[in-house]
C-alpha cells in the first residue's frame, strides 16, 4: 500500500437546516419531534424588542416558549452568562433557542453548560494540565437540546464550545461539550434583517478568516476542504453584495449558510492563530472581532505559510491570484481585504500598545492557537501582533 494513501475520520452530526418564509414553521417541527414543550429564547434586547421578529417566533412556536432572556452582551461576559443559567433553571426549560449573533449563541450554550454541570465555571473550563498543555475537562451531564435563528453570520451555529469572558480578570474561559452542539438552524429573513448591515460586515469577516485558516490547515480532510472553499466562494461573492445592497435579504442569507459551511468545515481542521489572537485582542478594540481577526490573517498567513506550503493552492484557486504561491495568495487576500475597507493596523481599531502583551499571553492560553499549523512561542506572538499594530 502507498505511504500517502489518504486516511481520515469525518464524523457528520445531526444538524437539519431551514431557511426561507416557512423556516420557523420548520423550527416548530424540530421542537415537536424532540418532545419540548418549555423552550427559552436568548437573545439582546434589540432582538427582544422587535416587535416583527418576536411576532414570527411565538406564532411559530406557540406555546412552546416558556420565556425570553434578553439579557444577551457581547463578547458573552461572565455576569450575564450566570443570569442565563439562573432564568433558564427558574424557567424550568427543557430547550433553548439562540436568537441573534455569535454572543447569543454562545451565550445560550455557555449557559446551558453551567446549569447543566452545576459547579464553578473554573472547574469546567478548558486548562493547563501538569504538562502544560491545554485539556478540556469531560463534562458528562446531559445538556438542554439547542437550536439557533440567527441574526448575524457566525461560525459559532455549529461548533461545540462556548467561550466566556471574565470581565474582572480580562480571560477567556473556553468550554466545550460535544452534547452541546446546535441540532439545527432556521434562517428567517425577517430576523436576519434586524441586524444592521455593519454588524453583519463584520461577522462574515469573521467567516472569512476561518474559511481561509481552516484551508490552511495540516489535516488532510477533503471533505472539510469542500466545506471551507465554498463558505470562501460564498463570502467573496455576497459580502460586496451586502455592502452595495444593505438592506435586502439575500446577501444575509447567503452570508448565513457560508457562516454554517466555514463553521462546519473547521470543525474539521480546527481554528488557527489569527482566530486566537482575534479572541484576545478582539476585547481591547473598539472593532468586533471579525474585523481583528481579518486584520490578523494576512500575518498569520505569513507566519504559517513555510509550515503548509501546499496548502495555499485552493485559496488561490478561488481568489484567482495570479499563482499559488504564499505570497501571491496572502497578497490576494490583502488586496479583498482592502476592497472590502478592513483596517490593516490593529492602532487602527484602538489597540493601544501597552495592550499587546496582555494580549499575547490570553492567546497562548487558547485552544486555537495549538490547531494551526505552526504553533508560536509568546515571543512570536508578540512580534505578530506588534508587526500588525
Amino acid at each position: 500500500m502507498s505511504t500517502d494513501t489518504l486516511r481520515l475520520r469525518h464524523v457528520t452530526p445531526e444538524f437539519r437546516t431551514y431557511c426561507g418564509d416557512d423556516a420557523l414553521g420548520g423550527l416548530a417541527r424540530e421542537l415537536e419531534r424532540a418532545g419540548t414543550e418549555r423552550a427559552v429564547l436568548v437573545c439582546v434586547p434589540a432582538i427582544a424588542e422587535h416587535t416583527e421578529a418576536m411576532r414570527r417566533l411565538h406564532n411559530a412556536l406557540g406555546s412552546r416558549v416558556a420565556g425570553v432572556f434578553d439579557g444577551v452582551v457581547e463578547h458573552s461576559p461572565l455576569p450575564a452568562v450566570e443570569e442565563a443559567r439562573t432564568y433558564l433553571g427558574k424557567a424550568r426549560a427543557d430547550a433553548v433557542i439562540a436568537v441573534g449573533g455569535g454572543s447569543a449563541v454562545v451565550t445560550a450554550r455557555a449557559a446551558s453548560i453551567l446549569l447543566a454541570e452545576d459547579r464553578d465555571i473554573r472547574e469546567l473550563c478548558t486548562q493547563r494540565g501538569p504538562d502544560g498543555s491545554l485539556v478540556s475537562p469531560k463534562l458528562s451531564a446531559a445538556k438542554l437540546p439547542q437550536w439557533v435563528v440567527p441574526s448575524t453570520p457566525t461560525s459559532a451555529y455549529a461548533k461545540a464550545g462556548a467561550a466566556v469572558r471574565d470581565p474582572a480578570s480580562g480571560e477567556r474561559l473556553a468550554l466545550y461539550d460535544p452534547k452541546i452542539r446546535a441540532k439545527g438552524i432556521a434562517l428567517d429573513p425577517v430576523l436576519a434583517g434586524t441586524a444592521p448591515a455593519r454588524l453583519v460586515w463584520t461577522a462574515s469577516l469573521n467567516v472569512l478568516s476561518m474559511a481561509v485558516e481552516g484551508l490552511l490547515s495540516r489535516t488532510a480532510d477533503p471533505l472539510a476542504d469542500a466545506l471551507l472553499c465554498q463558505a470562501l466562494r460564498m463570502v467573496v461573492h455576497w459580502l460586496p453584495r451586502l455592502r452595495a445592497e444593505p438592506d435586502t435579504t439575500a446577501p444575509r442569507l447567503q452570508l448565513m449558510l457560508a457562516a454554517l459551511l466555514s463553521g462546519q468545515g473547521s470543525d474539521y481542521t480546527g481554528g488557527g492563530l489569527a482566530q486566537a489572537l482575534s479572541h484576545a485582542v478582539g476585547p481591547r478594540s473598539s472593532a468586533g472581532n471579525g474585523v481583528v481577526e481579518a486584520l490578523l490573517l494576512p500575518h498569520v498567513m505569513r507566519f504559517d505559510a513555510e509550515a503548509v506550503l501546499h496548502r495555499f493552492a485552493q485559496i488561490g484557486d478561488v481568489l484567482r491570484a495570479p499563482d499559488n504561491f504564499p505570497e501571491a495568495v496572502t497578497v490576494a487576500v490583502e488586496q479583498l481585504l482592502a476592497t472590502l475597507e478592513v483596517p490593516t493596523q490593529l492602532r487602527d481599531v484602538g489597540v493601544t500598545a501597552d495592550a499587546l502583551l496582555e494580549s499575547a499571553d490570553h492567546a497562548m492560553d487558547d485552544w486555537a492557537i495549538t490547531a494551526g499549523p505552526r504553533t508560536p512561542d509568546r515571543r512570536q506572538v508578540i512580534d505578530l501582533l506588534t508587526t500588525a499594530w
